[in-house]
């Protein structure tokens, strides 16, 4: 009868709270990286594609997409062709391995519409398979994802109050009817390792906060 018996008294104490605190520290991690991001980043507009007003908005969330979310956008691209290659049938263009992470390198359009109340949009100029150094003053580079045939920036879904949603939803279509490709474009803060958050919507002289 000189077997040990094990009981929960017997455990130390750090088995149960180190776990514990490991998970609790990932978890903080994300919107720690997020504040962080949106306090210490640069800031970018980012032009958004022509979209269904009334598909734009799904439960509580916007979704969006933008220029630089085209496959053909990236392809015409400096630094483009390394990205872009056929696969086994020669029928459908890919970005090299799925998930792995690319850059766009963005800059300030050259000549701003002074005759827009909409911030001017960004412009890519080049693609990077690895994260570019030494960039200009004025340029900066935003790290995207290709996966199941769709690029993602992390900037795609966004949470809008109950009380915006349809007024969101009306100056979309307004503003799409009168402005085009144009109609709302999307401020961003980027961080150094070319991480965005997203900071807010501009629809034609408005400006949604998220």
């Amino acid at each position: 009868m000189g077997e040990n018996i094990v009981t929960a008294h017997n455990v130390p104490g750090w088995r149960f709270w180190l776990p514990l605190a490991a998970q609790v520290a990932l978890i903080l991690a994300v919107p720690a990286q997020a504040v962080y991001t949106q306090v210490s980043g640069r800031t970018a507009i980012l032009q958004t594609v022509p979209v269904d007003p009334y598909d734009l908005l799904r439960g509580y969330y916007v979704t969006l997409s933008y220029d630089i979310s085209r496959l053909e956008t990236l392809q015409n691209l400096p630094g483009g062709e390394i990205l872009v290659t056929p696969d086994w049938s020669g029928q459908y263009p890919s970005l090299f391995e799925a998930g792995m992470p690319f850059y766009v390198v963005l800059q300030p359009a050259v000549a701003a519409d002074s005759t827009s109340p909409l911030p001017q949009a960004w412009q890519p100029v080049r693609i990077s398979g690895d994260r570019p150094a030494n960039l200009p003053a004025n340029q900066l580079a935003l790290q995207g994802n290709y996966r199941r045939g769709s690029i993602s920036y992390g900037l795609e879904a966004y949470y809008i109050p109950e009380d915006q949603r349809i007024e969101i939803n009306e100056r979309i279509n307004q503003s799409q009817q009168s402005d085009g490709t144009r109609a709302f474009v999307v401020e961003v803060k980027v961080n150094a390792q070319g991480e965005a958050v997203p900071v807010s919507l501009w629809v034609g002289d408005r400006n949604y906060r998220f």
